[in-house]
């Protein structure tokens, strides 16, 4: 028989306080990250230079993507609507370059520091120094390439080339179409392989070494064992790496805009980024510039579902996959 005296123990809930210690991070994203956002969109409504309060629905989109015929208040939209594709076709350029050479640098040398069989000794101290780069400032590195490609005889590469006789003139790197732009593609590939090569170093230490030892077992050679298991279970890492790179890619702004010799930035070097900015600041086209940034947002939503569609097994069924 059980005891009238049994008292009912009330729970405790904690879930107030781990509201309370994430609500500052919510309170900071918020108030930097979505309220800006919201009046970008906003602003990609309204007019241009002192007309900025004046609301003119999806026109600035309208000249963007299909330049302005009519002749209207913006006269030069259709030099605007081809600058703008100039500049995605750029931005896409000089992302692809860098993420070609960064990727497959990144890869070869996660293999490398992760072979059990090569044994490479000081491995920590070449990823320290393989790392380094990603945390050097922008403008710094701008102002060293800047150094060494000058266009005078004064840049280091011409001095050096006109000093031992092989050049009489100095070569125009910064004047030159594809030189700047492999430029800017070498230094972007040099300031981000070592962060991505952690990062795929990462995913390769996280396999199970008893698949690599079964491997070896049956015979398997290095470049089979990369391609049949490595890389398929690297896929989610590597996808990662993708994605976080087309997002910082089409965004790329700091060494574009940095790296000229005069007072405007390098045409051969013009990002949406770039774009933007000049029209915001130099030109006051608020709502021109506002929705230029919200079309690039809605591209690099677009492509970002579309590379981690990969991430899904095709194979499988759909309530499967679903799942």
């Amino acid at each position: 028989m059980a005891g009238g005296g049994t008292k009912s123990h009330k729970l405790v809930s904690y879930a107030k306080y781990g509201y309370m210690f994430i609500l500052p991070f919510f309170l900071v994203y918020g108030f930097f990250m979505i309220w800006p956002f919201i009046n970008t969109v906003l602003l990609s409504f309204k007019g241009n230079g002192s007309k900025v309060n004046e609301w003119v629905g999806f026109q600035n989109y309208s000249w963007l993507l299909f330049g302005d015929k009519s002749g209207g208040r913006f006269a030069t939209g259709k030099v605007h609507h081809d600058a703008f594709f100039d500049g995605f076709g750029t931005t896409v350029i000089l992302w692809a370059g860098n993420f070609i050479i960064q990727i497959v640098l990144s890869l070869l040398l996660a293999v490398w520091f992760s072979d059990v069989r090569i044994k490479i000794k000081g491995t920590g101290f070449f990823k320290v120094v393989m790392y380094l780069p990603n945390i050097i400032m922008a403008a710094s590195v701008a102002a060293m390439f800047l150094m060494i490609f000058s266009n005078t005889k004064y840049g280091v590469i011409n001095s050096l080339a006109i000093n031992n006789g092989w050049i009489k003139d100095p070569i125009p790197f910064m004047s030159n179409k594809w030189m700047v732009r492999v430029i800017v593609m070498f230094i972007q590939a040099w300031l981000w392989f070592g962060n991505t090569m952690l990062l795929l170093l990462s995913g390769i230490f996280g396999i199970d070494p008893s698949i690599y030892e079964a491997a070896a077992i049956d015979g398997s050679s290095g470049s089979s064992t990369f391609f049949r298991i490595t890389m398929p279970i690297l896929k989610p890492i590597f996808l990662y790496v993708v994605v976080t790179s087309l997002i910082g890619g089409l965004q790329m702004f700091d060494i574009p805009y940095l790296m000229h010799t005069g007072n405007d930035p390098n045409d051969y070097l013009n990002t949406v980024a770039t774009y933007i900015y000049k029209h915001f600041h130099k030109f006051n086209n608020f709502g021109f510039s506002a929705a230029a940034s919200i079309l690039l947002f809605i591209v690099t939503v677009l492509l970002g579902m579309i590379v981690m569609r990969f991430n899904t097994d095709a194979t499988a069924p759909k309530k499967q996959r679903k799942k």
